[in-house]
């Protein structure tokens, strides 16, 4: 597996070896052997499938207390995949991270735990899985506008997202009360 440093400490791209032949691919997605962060080890607790829509953009979501690291991947279509660092007293607060993950490209984001994570989808439609080291606790569920001004990502269509009631309603990143974020 071929490791992609960000500009954001803790955010990475890996990129599978891919085994082709005429019966088809085969690529290990994860093993606790290789670690996906060399900061902290990541233990699976929850794995999840998201299937969306041309357009639809879920997120910024974060959980806290009890904030998740995520492992993306896209098993069917393409999406823009987003992490955001919200992590009061980081020196790339509110600062973004974005790349293409696709069922061609086979690339998964390492999202640690403390950022935000979105995506908008850019084919027909898409499938994600997320590996997260925490529980889901809707309790904790927490979102930020995804066109907020002060962190101003680069969605491919954002014009034409397709949000969630949730989602539509999120404050701006400089709205939410600081004990709301997560401390570096």
């Amino acid at each position: 597996m071929k490791t992609i440093e960000t500009r954001l400490p803790g955010v990475l791209i890996h990129e599978p070896r891919v085994f082709n032949d005429p019966r088809g691919l085969f690529f290990e997605a994860y093993s606790d052997a290789r670690p996906v962060d060399a900061a902290s080890a990541f233990k699976i607790v929850q794995l999840n499938v998201s299937e969306s829509e041309q357009f639809v953009l879920r997120g910024l979501h974060y959980q806290l207390p009890f904030p998740q690291a995520k492992l993306v991947w896209v098993l069917e279509g393409e999406v823009f995949d987003v992490a955001v660092d919200i992590r009061r007293g980081s020196p790339s607060f509110g600062k973004w991270e974005g790349t293409m993950l696709s069922r061609k490209n086979r690339r998964q984001l390492f999202v640690p735990a403390g950022f935000a994570h979105g995506f908008q989808v850019v084919s027909n439609s898409a499938t994600l899985c997320y590996a997260c080291s925490e529980q889901f606790r809707a309790e904790c569920d927490r979102s930020i506008r995804f066109d907020d001004p002060s962190i101003l990502i680069e969605w491919p269509e954002p014009g034409r997202a397709l949000l969630s009631q949730k989602d539509a309603a999120a404050k701006f990143l400089t709205d939410i009360e600081p004990n709301a974020l997560p401390v570096i």
